[in-house]
């Protein structure tokens, strides 16, 4: 593992177990969400404990699992079997195949695994996928995905996505819109709110008490001056220099062609992109099974595997829970960095 992912950081896998127990939500029972939930458990059993949310019938066939009336045994449970809220469903269940008539119950233990969070009776969200048209279809459901809806619970108006493995932690400040939309979406106000809540993630969550934030530019060579493109005169550079001036450390805006190679990524601690593809397209290079979903900016901590449902292997045993182990651990680590490290000083969102 590289040392520069820690650097300055308090806690690291080794470190005391949170408690209590992570929620994981169910996600959409036709895809690998309950395979990969019984993988984890099967991999962590109690020395990371976290409590499933959903309909015990869409776990695999001969699944060891134990309801309970509140997630305060999950630990012990966890040694021999997996821990389940049970939340039951009034669709039909086949593997491979949503049905519209579970939406409710998918956006249902969402909600619920948020109030056990924010009660203190959980102690971090972790959520598998969703499939977004089986919850229009069925539920009218209102926000383009997880984060969304997550920010709209905890009453927040901007939330930042990070993706994050051990070698590298990427942040686009823009995410799912078409490329040639990004320059209008790319605001000084946009960006500003990205880094400031991301450097107070990197504090808080992550026990990195002097981030180092690297930030791309938008066009090739960050510009080169002003011969392909304006972007970086006209906005970047401005809206970095008005960060660092507020006691932030920043470098950039930077050629991103350059910028995630090993010796640039020990530089920094988390690299903050104009765009998808720019922040996602290094990270998933580097560790394409093992990438993690956090959402920064919440009141409670929030992380998902970096996949989606995977209709076309669901129910064959054979998906990958590499990434839901890695989400389960970051939400943890995170969990109890808020628990551990005072809330910092300087600059804040």
């Amino acid at each position: 593992m590289p040392t520069h992912c820690f650097q300055n950081c308090a806690l690291t896998r080794t470190s005391v177990l949170s408690k209590p127990p992570i929620a994981l939500t169910c996600g959409e029972p036709a895809g690998i969400g309950p395979e990969i939930a019984v993988t984890a458990w099967d991999t962590l059993r109690g020395d990371l404990p976290f409590v499933w949310i959903g309909d015990p019938a869409h776990l695999p066939e001969n699944t060891p699992w134990a309801e309970l009336s509140d997630p305060t045994t999950a630990a012990e449970v966890a040694k021999s079997a997996l821990p389940v809220l049970r939340h039951d469903f009034a669709g039909a269940y086949t593997p491979g195949t949503p049905d519209p008539a579970n939406a409710a119950g998918v956006v249902d233990v969402i909600a619920r695994a948020v109030d056990l969070t924010q009660s203190g009776e959980c102690s971090a969200v972790c959520t598998l996928p969703i499939h977004k048209k089986a919850l229009k279809d069925g539920a009218n459901f209102a926000y383009p995905g997880h984060t969304e809806y997550l920010a709209a619970l905890a009453g927040i108006d901007r939330v930042v996505m990070m993706l994050a493995c051990d070698q590298l932690r990427v942040v686009p400040t823009t995410i799912h819109i078409a490329i040639d939309q990004v320059p209008d979406q790319l605001t000084a106000s946009l960006l500003t709110d990205t880094i400031l809540i991301t450097h107070a993630a990197l504090r808080r969550d992550f026990g990195i008490t002097s981030p180092r934030i690297a930030v791309a530019g938008l066009n090739p060579h960050a510009g080169e001056g002003g011969s392909m493109g304006m972007d970086e005169i006209d906005m970047i550079t401005p809206t970095l220099e008005a960060l660092r001036a507020n006691g932030i450390d920043i470098t950039g805006p930077l050629s991103a062609d350059t910028m995630f190679h090993a010796a640039a990524r020990a530089r920094y601690d988390v690299a903050v992109c104009m765009y998808h593809d720019q922040a996602l397209i290094p990270i998933k290079t580097l560790d394409f099974s093992g990438g993690v979903n956090v959402t920064l900016g919440l009141p409670f901590v929030r992380t998902s595997p970096d996949h989606g449902t995977a209709f076309d292997i669901a129910g064959t045993g054979s998906a990958d829970a590499t990434s839901l182990i890695a989400a389960l651990r970051q939400a943890n680590e995170m969990a109890a960095a808020r628990n551990t490290i005072a809330a910092p000083s300087g600059p804040q969102t």
